[in-house]
């Protein structure tokens, strides 16, 4: 018998022999190889005469100290690199207005706003915050068109059990910062799509931002 005629190479009910297995398997390798050879040389290294790139910053496994602007203020806490922004700004920051619903970045009710974007605090490492400007619903609520805009979630009824409130409260304060007088449901809608209201009260979430765009519109 010689080698191509050994059974073990047939193809077995799957339609894959032996022999093709190894082969796709040594042209992945090989390819896996080459391709790490690219992105050395893309990023410099290995390569005579490239000017060396940013050290990498290396954090933990221990619990580091970080600088986070929150609400306006600079606020220094040690944390372990692996907690996530809502987990530090809740406990120890103890600004607990985002809340911790899902825990996955499906409900909106941790919604942030990053450098002026709505974010899931839940999806995000505290570490990765710093240098950053946070304001959470607490610091919405201090200026004046927040406080419009919390007055109007009130009147126009526009909050139950609460939970999903904070983080619709703050995607909407994006939206009126964003559009302002101009703001229309269709940006609304979009603006919150990622919050999740179980007691159904988006109508009148719609209503009570749409109202401050009103009164902008109305004050020009």
């Amino acid at each position: 018998m010689t080698q191509d005629d050994d059974p073990d190479d047939g193809p077995p009910a799957g339609g894959l022999s032996r022999r093709d297995l190894f082969r796709t398997a040594g042209w992945t390798a090989a390819a896996g190889g080459l391709l790490g050879g690219v992105r050395r040389a893309v990023a410099g290294d290995d390569v005579p005469g490239a000017p060396a790139g940013p050290a990498a910053r290396i954090q933990g496994p221990a619990a580091v100290e970080v600088t986070l602007s929150v609400n306006g203020a600079d606020r220094k806490v040690r944390i372990e690199p692996r907690e996530t922004l809502l987990d530090v700004l809740r406990i120890p920051l103890d600004t607990t207005g985002a809340k911790n619903v899902c825990d996955r970045g499906a409900c909106g009710a941790c919604t942030v706003l990053l450098d002026g974007k709505p974010i899931n605090a839940c999806m995000m490492l505290a570490v990765d915050a710093e240098g950053r400007t946070i304001t959470t619903v607490e610091g919405i609520a201090t200026s004046a068109a927040g406080q419009a805009l919390v007055a109007e979630f009130v009147k126009k009824d526009a909050l139950q059990c609460g939970f999903c409130t904070p983080g619709m409260v703050t995607s909407c304060a994006a939206a009126v910062a964003a559009h302002g007088a101009s703001l229309t449901e269709e940006q609304l809608r979009e603006a919150t799509c990622g919050n999740l209201c179980r007691c159904g009260t988006y109508p009148h979430v719609l209503a009570a931002a749409s109202a401050v765009a009103a009164a902008a519109r109305g004050g020009r």
